[in-house]
């Protein structure tokens, strides 16, 4: 089971490596750059050092998750993708490469310089032919560091929709599935290790080289051809993702917040849009929550994802709850069409609504069938909520009121990936969850009844720019097309396919479109 679960992943595997790589070798490329030419600058002005080492220093201390989410609202290199991934990882490599071409360069013995220049050479000689081959060495190992640093830091990139092996870990995360963290895990440690090996042994050979007296001129010369061969072969790499792919016509860009069910319908967008168009589709998923989405596809970094009518009624549009599914939906319509250039279309065909969940065994022993019931046991009980329901204005606070909720301990903020496995094991006593959750009766949870009816209508919506509908019209009858097509029941049952089963979403969703005719 364990070797077929990896086999069906090898297609994605392989280009989630390519983007990890892709990644890695544009960011260490652009740092090299910077970091080597600023390392040598202050080896000339020394009084710059301590400003840019206090600069340098500094960024390798934020947390690198904060770093990329801080980088989602900074204008022209921030928001999702590539771009303000790479902008990160070139940060924090920085700091190896420019301290060890500064260290590499003040320890080149002075009397090999003064007689360089004895000789009648430049500086710009000494510079080129002496002090950086010879400390060529030092040089490769802060970038030996540096390239271990990034493909690390990579991973977190997935957060923001900037790919790589990162995807596999996040996914893993939320639905607690060990082997897709694996999946992502293992790669990513030996492209690390294979990468740190390869820069130590040209490191070690052109160390060799320089040590030889009888072989000097040739030395510099292999090191510079070593140097001049990798900056153009990155340059053409970093040409052709940034300029090249940036042109490609005809695509299309799917996203999806970070939990399984969004990850569902966006791959349900996106298998549709390319049978049924020429288009060709990029998948930007597991981008985090309801607002990273919203901004995304309102900056259209993002074309398309699938939101829920009563959090873009409550969360986006700040709205007081209402309980009439076709009033909000119609609200929501005009509202997103009139803020946001953004075209809301129809339902999906099922309801996604909040719900409030206790152990299957505390529902029996309590006799509790609705939140009213629990409201007496809950000053005894910790309750674990995710990051947006303990702020939403549908959300924790106005159902603590509705429902007369006191618990004595604040509640545990829990990611969503989590949230059942910490109340099956007993870590929390009461949690807000969907209500289409496939893990719901597997953990032998109990959905109690919203009997004071407080949530509002979840209606699964596509949301799309309407600059994207308008270059490409295909995609709103293809769109249109899919109303009414999944189903409460068939939701939860993807759902559990893909975080019961194992089941790759891309799979799963294939194979319910040719089992509903869905795929032509």
């Amino acid at each position: 089971m364990t070797d077929f679960f990896f086999i069906s992943f090898i297609p994605e595997l392989l280009q989630r490596i390519v983007e990890h790589l892709i990644l890695v070798l544009i960011a260490m490329g652009i740092a090299i750059l910077i970091g080597i030419p600023l390392g040598i600058l202050i080896t000339r002005y020394p009084k710059l050092a301590n400003y840019i080492f206090f600069i340098v220093n500094s960024v390798q201390t934020v947390p690198s998750l904060a770093m990329f989410g801080f980088l989602i609202t900074v204008p022209v290199i921030g928001g999702i993708g590539k771009k303000p991934a790479i902008f990160a990882l070139i940060l924090y490599a920085l700091l190896p490469i420019i301290q060890n071409t500064y260290i590499g360069m003040i320890q080149v013995d002075k009397g090999v310089i003064e007689a360089g220049k004895a000789m009648g050479m430049t500086d710009q000689q000494t510079l080129l032919l002496i002090e950086i081959p010879l400390a060529v060495g030092m040089i490769l190992a802060g970038v030996r560091v540096s390239i271990v640093i990034c493909v690390g830091v990579a991973t977190i990139a997935a957060a923001i929709g900037g790919g790589g092996l990162g995807v596999f870990i996040f996914r893993g995360i939320s639905m607690v599935n060990n082997q897709l963290i694996l999946l992502g895990a293992i790669p990513a440690v030996l492209i690390a290790l294979v990468a740190d090996w390869g820069i130590s042994s040209l490191e070690k050979s052109l160390t060799q080289y320089e040590k030889s007296r009888t072989k000097s001129k040739k030395s510099v010369l292999i090191i510079w051809g070593v140097v001049v061969g990798i900056l153009l072969s990155l340059f053409g790499i970093i040409y052709k993702q940034l300029f090249l792919g940036s042109q490609e016509s005809e695509t299309v860009v799917i996203g999806s917040k970070n939990f399984t069910e969004s990850i569902i319908l966006g791959e349900f967008l996106a298998q549709n849009i390319e049978i049924r168009t020429s288009l060709h589709v990029e998948r930007k998923f597991n981008l985090g929550g309801t607002f990273i989405c919203h901004e995304a596809v309102k900056n259209r970094q993002i074309d398309g994802y699938v939101e829920y009518s009563g959090t873009a009624f409550t969360a986006i549009l700040n709205q007081k709850p209402i309980s009439n599914s076709k009033q909000l939906y119609q609200q929501v319509k005009v509202a997103y069409n009139k803020k946001f250039n953004l075209e809301v279309m129809p339902s999906l065909g099922f309801k996604n609504t909040y719900a409030i969940l206790i152990r299957q065994q505390d529902a029996e022993k309590y006799n509790i069938k609705t939140i009213s019931e629990v409201s007496k046991y809950t000053p005894k009980w910790q309750a674990g909520f995710g990051y947006e329901f303990l702020t939403r204005e549908d959300g924790y606070p106005g159902l603590a009121k509705i429902y007369n909720l006191n618990f004595d301990l604040p509640p545990n903020t829990v990611d969503l990936g989590l949230i059942y496995r910490v109340l099956a094991n007993k870590k929390v006593d009461l949690v807000a969850g969907n209500s289409t959750d496939g893990s719901i009766p597997i953990l032998k949870l109990t959905i109690l009844e919203d009997d004071k009816n407080y949530f509002p209508p979840y209606e699964a919506i596509p949301i799309f720019n309407k600059e994207t509908l308008q270059k490409y019209p295909q995609i709103k009858t293809v769109i249109q097309q899919l109303a009414g097509q999944i189903s409460t029941s068939a939701m939860q049952q993807l759902n559990y396919q893909v975080d019961n089963s194992q089941g790759s979403v891309t799979e799963v969703v294939h194979n319910f479109l040719i089992k509903n005719r869905l795929k032509p």
